[in-house]
């Protein structure tokens, strides 16, 4: 069974910075693509990044630039640094596998 733990999320001022971990059980990150979207409210869930087993990685047009994927196979956890934060950030980001597996999200609030 997977089992995906997001973590690090918080209240954060515009410009600052976050890391966001995603812990796995169950499927090894190192071989599979990995995830992160984000959901804010009223708003349909959105593609942050993405990266695959031979480390591509892909970015929605909203955070490239500023978030960066990435994994630690010895920990089995994918991160998502976010930096140069903006208010529209502000959002539940969710960890995922491409085969549609959630984690619980953990929520970013970009705020002064």
């Amino acid at each position: 069974q997977v089992q995906l733990v997001e973590s690090g999320g918080g209240l954060v001022q515009p410009g600052g910075s976050l890391r966001l971990s995603c812990a796995a059980s169950g499927i090894i990150v190192r071989i599979n693509t990995m995830g992160w979207y984000r959901q804010a409210p009223g708003k349909e869930r959105e593609l942050v990044a993405t990266l695959s087993p031979y480390s591509t990685t892909n970015y929605g047009d909203s955070v490239k630039g500023r978030f960066a994927i990435s994994r630690d196979n010895a920990k089995n956890t994918v991160y998502l640094q976010m930096n140069s934060l903006k208010p529209e950030d502000t959002a539940v980001y969710y960890c995922n596998t491409a085969a549609g597996d959630w984690g619980q999200g953990t929520q970013v609030t970009v705020s002064s």
